[in-house]
């Protein structure tokens, strides 16, 4: 038997601009996002019997088929059976279970992703390299949600930690910043709003509407990469005060990216942060349901939970996970 887990994220700015190719057409783009300690896991076992089996724990879904050659995007676990075809698995059982809500918005199905990468590479003799596994997870994810992904997801869960993803036409990089996770997590609270969101259907509109030339949206994503370098360079000098000012901004710019990305669900719970002492907020991923996280002073951080809760919200036991893929 073989295991695997990867950490799900939060975005703390710059998301969607991450999709190939619209940072292309913003000089300087980077996302800024923190893995968490909500993983997704992996378990393979071997399967006497021969041919292959897929099961979710979190769905109740399974599928078998005797050979990968038979594994498709028309089967029940589309992810689980193009990973496996694409690692061309053979005699085994994969199981999978995520402690992340469905629809969350912070990034378990590329956690997932990567776990599974990580565990059927090893599994089967295949490469491990870090560029490999990126690769496989976000080509094939794209393949399952039939749009475009973006990239930044995948580092978090295969990293961990607090980190700044460069976007440009030389390629993608990963900077790891030097700050204190544990006064991250003093200031952040977590919470599922209880709606699911669906980010391929938002980003995707608001992809084609970039590349059609929609000035409105290429000045949106301005103003988001802007956000997040002065985000990133905040926190690189612990200036608490300038990262919530710059998140309550990532909000309003990404607010402006298209109808649907808040709700009035959504607002009520922020505006109930924010009068117990929350001075940012933001909805994770691309918006519309999903969680959200609520930013303020450390001694803030109870009361604004309590009241997330009062409104509807479940909140969400988390740390900033500096560990990324486990392979076991």
């Amino acid at each position: 038997m073989l295991t695997a887990s990867a950490p799900a994220r939060i975005d703390l700015a710059g998301g969607t601009i991450d999709i190939w190719p619209l940072y292309l057409f913003h000089e300087d783009a980077c996302t800024v996002n923190a893995a968490i300690s909500i993983r997704a896991h992996v378990t393979i076992d071997e399967r006497p019997e021969g041919g292959i089996a897929l099961q979710s724990i979190d769905t109740g879904a399974s599928a078998t088929a005797a050979d990968w050659r038979e594994l498709t995007a028309e089967n029940p676990l589309p992810l689980l059976a193009l990973l496996a075809r694409h690692y061309k698995l053979e005699n085994a059982t994969v199981t999978t279970r995520g402690e992340s809500p469905a629809g969350a918005g912070i990034a378990g199905s590329s956690s997932l992703a990567i776990a599974l990468c990580g565990a059927l590479a090893t599994w089967t003799g295949a490469s491990t390299t870090a560029d490999d596994l990126l690769l496989a997870a976000m080509n094939v994810e794209c393949q399952t949600i039939r749009v475009p992904t973006g990239v930044q997801d995948y580092r978090p869960a295969l990293y961990g930690g607090i980190a700044a993803v460069e976007l440009g036409v030389n390629g993608i990089a990963r900077v790891a910043l030097d700050v204190d996770p544990t006064a991250l997590e003093q200031r952040i609270v977590l919470a599922y709003t209880g709606a699911p969101r669906h980010s391929g259907t938002n980003n995707w509109e608001i992809t084609k509407r970039h590349i059609d030339g929609d000035r409105h949206i290429f000045d949106g994503f301005e103003r988001i990469r802007d956000t997040a370098l002065a985000l990133r360079e905040a926190l690189q000098r612990d200036d608490w005060d300038e990262v919530g000012r710059q998140i309550a901004q990532e909000w309003e710019n990404r607010k402006h990216l298209a109808p649907g990305v808040t709700t009035p669900a959504i607002d009520n719970l922020i505006a109930r942060a924010r009068a117990a002492g929350a001075t940012a907020a933001k909805v994770c991923g691309a918006g519309g349901g999903g969680c959200l996280f609520c930013y303020g002073p450390p001694d803030a951080k109870a009361a604004i939970a309590e009241a997330l809760a009062a409104g509807g919200a479940r909140i969400l036991d988390y740390r900033v996970e500096r560990q990324g893929l486990i392979v076991g």
